[in-house]
């Protein structure tokens, strides 16, 4: 029999390239995954682009975008739109027929859940789901990915933090109490115009009897509202406010490291915490990419990554480097963290009626 040295050694070759290939794939599955994982990581890497629509500035997830690039080969197309830009892009693709985005990662919980219940999101179970806490999976369709806590920021000139209220219900009382230094110098969200201030104010609340009573306080001091954490804190810092009230406490704990008259404090009985929810969307024009992505965001690498970044850890076994985990963040703010369960509860404001009458009374209590 004669053979064909040429194309003997084209097999061999490509025998080897096929070995080698399955072996990188084998190596890239991180332990405790499916055996089979190795498929779901190949199509990924075919497909080559994962979409993102995100209310998350870039630079918070860099870290993480770069390092699962770098490992899987894989583009990320991050697209910032904010929290309602989000959620408005994904139902005008939709009823176009042209889905854009492959995951949704905002966190804007109520916007989230509603996608999920209008039928925007796909159910994917993650290897990962099972370090998460129960609160954090929404029938393996909902994850949340960070735990951030809610809090105050004061300017330290003014206030010191042991003058401050220890509890939540003690802060009406210091409102009261502090009325000719706080009038016209305390600011909070607009619920009307942010998302995440909305979500804030809905679930106090939904959680605190007395919400209504430390609204009507802010009111008394002549309150200013806004809509964003960062303009908050720029009032702050300056001194045109010296205190605000439910901000982003994951930004307000990196603020405080660069700016030497900001302060952060959270109620020790009562600190309740957001989580940025990620998504597969339903028709995901990458739908390998999407599972991976999820994946490697919930895992104890990419989570590293996010906690190095100031997102804090949703989960209790990761340690990152200058960064806070589920059970630190806990022991950072005094014990009192009270994560917001990822289910139904979130739409109970986005009912029509209860969303009107809300506005109605926030106003009414701020004396707008």
């Amino acid at each position: 029999m004669i053979i064909n040295k040429s194309l003997f050694g084209v097999a061999v070759a490509a025998a080897c390239a096929s070995l080698m290939t399955s072996t990188a794939l084998a190596q890239d599955v991180p332990a405790g995954y499916p055996a089979d994982y190795s498929a779901l990581i190949e199509a990924a890497k075919k497909e080559g682009t994962v979409s993102v629509y995100t209310s998350t500035d870039a630079a918070q997830s860099q870290k993480l975008q770069d390092a699962f690039s770098k490992k899987y080969g894989i583009k990320i197309a991050y697209n910032d739109l904010g929290t309602n830009g989000a959620y408005n892009q994904v139902i005008s693709e939709a009823a176009a027929s042209q889905t854009t985005a492959d995951v949704v990662w905002s966190s804007a919980m109520d916007l989230q859940m509603t996608l999920v219940q209008d039928g925007y999101g796909d159910e994917y179970v993650s290897p990962e789901a099972g370090k998460l806490p129960s609160w954090a999976n929404y029938k393996n369709v909902l994850y949340a990915t960070t735990v951030e806590p809610i809090g105050m920021i004061y300017n330290s000139k003014a206030f010191t933090e042991d003058k401050l209220p220890v509890n939540y219900a003690d802060m009406i009382k210091f409102l009261k109490d502090n009325k000719s230094t706080l009038q016209g110098k305390v600011a909070t969200f607009d619920p009307e115009k942010s998302g995440s201030g909305f979500l804030h104010h809905s679930n106090d609340a939904r959680n605190r009897s007395d919400f209504w009573d430390l609204a009507k306080a802010m009111g008394d001091d002549g309150a200013k509202i806004y809509s964003s954490s960062g303009g908050m804190k720029e009032t702050v810092v300056s001194g045109e406010n010296v205190i605000a009230i439910n901000i982003i406490g994951s930004y307000a704990l990196q603020w405080v490291k660069e700016s030497p008259n900001l302060g952060v404090h959270f109620f020790k009985d009562y600190t309740p915490a957001f989580s940025r929810l990620i998504m597969k969307t339903k028709d995901a024009p990458h739908p390998n990419a999407a599972k991976l992505f999820i994946d490697y965001m919930l895992s104890a690498e990419g989570q590293s990554l996010l906690a190095e970044s100031g997102l804090p850890s949703v989960r209790e076994d990761v340690n990152a480097e200058g960064g806070l985990n589920l059970k630190t963040l806990n022991e950072r703010v005094g014990g009192g963290l009270k994560p917001i369960a990822v289910d139904e509860g979130v739409l109970e404001y986005m009912d029509q009626m209860k969303r009107v009458q809300f506005f109605n009374d926030w106003k009414s209590a701020l004396g707008r």
